[in-house]
């Protein structure tokens, strides 16, 4: 009787790999991006209200969207790393495996997302007497080429507020697309003249359009060619601490006064992005590679230095939260959306400066409450298949 080979692989010894801190990197990094909506929802119903307050909560929250850029330069390293360390393991990235697992993990709830987007949404719009008005195109979305789509209909986002996070998924799907297919081609001695190949393409990318009008905007911001760099860059730290080597004993060692300055540089870039890189064409080329080479440093040091200030893994209910994050992005506005109901069912005054704060709070929760719903109610079980395609998991 012939043994199944899905089997056979599945119970095979596995190598195992976790970074403990990077579970509590990605909460902060959503948490950026919650505020941020915050700051464009609640809070800007006090716009003429408060207008004090308003201008201290644009200021701490407006850039909070860079926690997009963070996602991306995290799975550059984490994608990067294990592939280089699966390659060394087995002699090859086995791309079928690779694919098999992203679409376990980043599937199920993106189509969910995007049913709920172009079906459920306007049924209830409908439903409430109110004609939607949808301009987002569910082929781009079918395909995982929303960032185009959104792209294209900037400034104008979809009708579905569900829909409107959802082109960064489409941005890290064609970069899982693509990444094992370079890495495995290519010998692992190659990687270091690759990683610095894909990010010059980028800027180059990006200085063709540099200019400040709504169009060049878009494409800096959504086109994937403008964004690949955080990827790259993320990559290029993975295979140089891949390693034992001069790079990550210089890591490992960081000075208080060095790691200092890292945070100092990620905290100004995120409150001071526009004053620093909203100048001319050339700011404007070289912004993401400036934020994401402080991410970056924030993702090794957190995971090497040995002279850390704090480690995220001793936060566990941020680092526990965190094995949620990509429900919490994917899902969060639909917290938004029920605590906006909430508030106008209870005659709230919207102008509030309380109100916006307990808004923020609530919505907050009620993000948290579905996102551990759809995470065991609905993602467990396609998340239980797929270390069976895994040749690295979490030790």
């Amino acid at each position: 009787m012939q043994s199944n080979p899905i089997s056979a692989f599945a119970s095979a010894k596995k190598e195992k790999i976790f970074f403990p801190n990077l579970d509590g990197l990605r909460f902060i990094s959503f948490f950026l991006v919650f505020l941020y909506h915050t700051y464009m929802t609640f809070f800007n119903n006090i716009r003429d209200a408060s207008p004090d307050a308003f201008d201290y909560i644009q200021r701490l929250f407006q850039h909070g969207n860079l926690g997009v850029n963070f996602f991306f330069v995290l799975s550059g390293f984490l994608i990067t790393y294990l592939l280089i360390k699966e390659k060394e393991y087995t002699g090859k990235v086995h791309v079928p495996n690779f694919y098999v697992r992203r679409i376990l993990r980043i599937w199920p709830l993106f189509y969910l997302c995007v049913f709920i987007g172009f079906i459920v949404f306007p049924f209830i719009k409908q439903l409430a007497g109110q004609p939607p008005h949808e301009i987002a195109q569910p082929v781009y979305y079918m395909f995982f080429a929303n960032n185009f789509d959104f792209m294209h209909s900037w400034p104008e986002k979809p009708d579905a507020t569900l829909l409107s996070v959802l082109w960064s998924v489409a941005v890290e799907e064609q970069f899982y697309l693509t990444w094992p297919i370079i890495l495995g081609l290519l010998p692992i001695r190659f990687y270091k003249y690759v990683f610095p190949c894909i990010i010059i393409f980028s800027l180059v990318f990006r200085s063709l359009h540099s200019q400040f009008t709504e169009h060049d905007y878009a494409i800096r911001y959504f086109h994937t060619f403008s964004l690949i760099g955080d990827m790259a860059l993320g990559g290029l730290f993975a295979y140089l601490c891949s390693s034992e080597n001069k790079f990550r004993v210089f890591i490992t060692n960081l000075s208080r006064l060095q790691i200092a300055m890292i945070y100092v540089g990620a905290i100004t870039v995120i409150l001071f992005k526009r004053d620093l890189f909203d100048q001319n064409a050339f700011t404007v080329t070289i912004e993401r590679l400036v934020i994401a080479f402080f991410f970056g440093m924030i993702i090794l040091e957190q995971n090497y230095a040995r002279r850390s200030f704090f480690k995220m893994s001793r936060f566990r209910l941020i680092s526990k939260l965190g094995i949620y994050t990509y429900g919490l992005y994917c899902l969060h506005l639909l917290g938004f959306l029920v605590t906006d109901i909430l508030i106008t069912k209870a005659g709230l005054n919207k102008t509030s400066f309380l109100i916006a704060l307990a808004g923020s709070l609530v919505a907050l929760i009620i993000s948290i409450i579905i996102a551990l719903a759809s995470y065991h109610l609905y993602e467990k079980w396609f998340l239980r298949l797929k270390d069976k395609f895994a040749f690295i998991v979490k030790k």
